[in-house]
């Protein structure tokens, strides 16, 4: 009897440390619930190669399809039919020709390596964005089973200077309806997925709801992530010696471990107050300290907003920060350019110079490429824009264009990249690659290469069973330096 008692006493004296714990604030108890917050140590046996040209990645992914035709690729010798009313500009790389909307990429494109041959053979949204996010090609059941890139960056070289080893900015993209959450560790666990710092969105599936029907690209987003706050009467001291309450809660947690969670919590902790603490850490989150002129260039904008808080984290450290922008509860799916009538857009022409559309997205992506540039961090960087699919050659009968898997347009820059270049290209009319095509999985080894994670490393699947990184796929050599 009196060993019962003592039992249940020490329980609740853990669930009161546990309850005292979550009440540090909202980070802390983020950090029990939402997966890929941080992992505590890389994978011991892996070491990236010596000869590995980039220490970080930012990947520019747009999701819902930019149309090619009007960005980087356009044809102006064919039909208003298939090219539409924007004009084509020169750009610093002699013979090469940007869209009208375009100017700041044009400017800077021999910083550029711009592939034209982007191609595979899906036109579906999930398994398009899947398989750009993780270099894998997918079913429909396994749409979350695979990791993300970024992901598996995580599980093989671990956080660095306080920072998760994988960051989406904001990581709010859920194609649907219903919502999907693709940013995932998939089969490596749920504690490799993504630190997102914008929570969930209002609207998660940008369908319903009602919109501007001419809304402004202006647009300021709060970035610093939700779980960074915490209780103002909650001192820093007071935190650190909260975090000394760990030790009475590692026997009690031991009882989630059948029920899939513990992982997700493993190594969560520590890093977690490290973001609390650390003034450096926390401040890489805050564009608000940027001086004016730098978010002017940049654009004030979304897009804007978290192309520059990507190039804060990796000048803070950050290996590898995804930049996700596509589905916006303001502007709806902004690059699946179909002109159905409940998207209120106008003809695609009208609607790229769109400050939000690929008119901002042009804007901020030059900013960011200058500016890492300017600071020397460019060398080190690995820059790549991806979506998942071009668009279709012909405009509708709406004045929009649909899901074209066959041929897209996409870029790199930095760290590895032999720049001032264009690899591929597309027939007259965008409609299909005319050499080799490009694929994802070309895309996602090409990534890793730059990182120094060559193509035979191994990690295990949930089962522990040595997987490849990538079941098809090779590194693009006409990109590297």
């Amino acid at each position: 009897m009196s060993f019962q008692r003592n039992s249940q006493e020490e329980n609740l004296r853990s669930l009161v440390c546990r309850r005292d714990l979550l009440k540090v604030g909202p980070l802390a108890l983020s950090a029990s619930v939402l997966p890929g917050l941080l992992t505590g140590t890389s994978h011991a046996s892996f070491a990236p190669s010596p000869t590995a040209k980039a220490k970080s990645v930012i990947f520019l992914w747009m999701g819902g399809g930019v149309t090619h035709l009007d960005s980087l690729d356009p044809k102006p010798d064919a039909p208003e039919q298939i090219r539409g009313t924007l004009s084509t500009i020169s750009t610093a790389t002699p013979g090469v020709h940007f869209s009208e909307v375009c100017p700041n990429l044009a400017a800077i494109s021999n910083d550029l390596c711009t592939v034209r041959s982007f191609s595979h053979d899906s036109d579906d949204h999930l398994l398009s964005q899947v398989y750009t996010l993780s270099g894998r090609k997918v079913t429909q059941a396994q749409l979350f089973t695979e990791p993300n890139i970024g992901a598996i960056v995580q599980y093989l070289l671990g956080p660095r200077n306080g920072l998760p080893g994988y960051i989406a900015v904001p990581g709010i993209t859920r194609p649907g309806p219903p919502p999907h959450n693709l940013f995932v560790g998939g089969w490596l666990g749920n504690q490799y997925a993504p630190f997102c710092v914008g929570g969930q969105p209002d609207q998660p599936d940008f369908t319903v709801g009602e919109k501007e029907l001419i809304p402004s690209p202006v647009a300021f987003e709060d970035l610093n992530p939700p779980e960074l706050k915490f209780p103002h009467e909650v001192t820093i001291g007071r935190l650190q010696r909260r975090s000394q309450l760990r030790s009475s809660l590692e026997d009690s947690l031991r009882g989630v471990e059948q029920s899939g969670a513990l992982p997700a919590m493993e190594g969560h902790f520590s890093g977690a107050l490290n973001l609390l603490t650390s003034p450096q850490v926390r401040d890489a989150f805050d564009i608000t300290t940027e001086a004016p002129e730098v978010r002017d260039e940049y654009g004030r904008t979304k897009i804007g907003g978290r192309c520059l808080l990507a190039r804060r984290l990796v000048e803070a450290g950050a290996r590898f920060v995804l930049v996700d922008y596509g589905y916006d509860p303001d502007y709806g799916n902004l690059w699946d350019i179909h002109n159905v009538p409940e998207q209120n857009f106008p003809h695609v022409s009208e609607m790229c110079k769109r400050g939000y559309n690929v008119a901002g997205m042009d804007k901020a992506f030059a900013a960011l490429i200058t500016d890492l540039k300017q600071r020397g961090l460019l060398d080190s960087t690995l820059i790549v824009y991806l979506t998942e699919f071009g668009r279709t050659p012909k405009i509708n009968s709406l004045g929009g264009r649909d899901h074209w898997g066959a041929c897209g347009s996409m870029f790199f820059a930095g760290a590895g990249v032999k720049a001032g270049q264009v690899v591929g290209a597309s027939d007259g009319q965008g409609a299909y690659p005319t050499t080799r095509p490009i694929g994802p999985a070309d895309i996602a080894a090409t990534m890793y290469h730059c990182l120094g994670i060559e193509s035979e490393t191994r990690v295990p699947d949930r089962q522990g069973r040595p997987s490849p990184l990538l079941d098809h796929g090779h590194v693009i050599d006409e990109v590297l330096a």
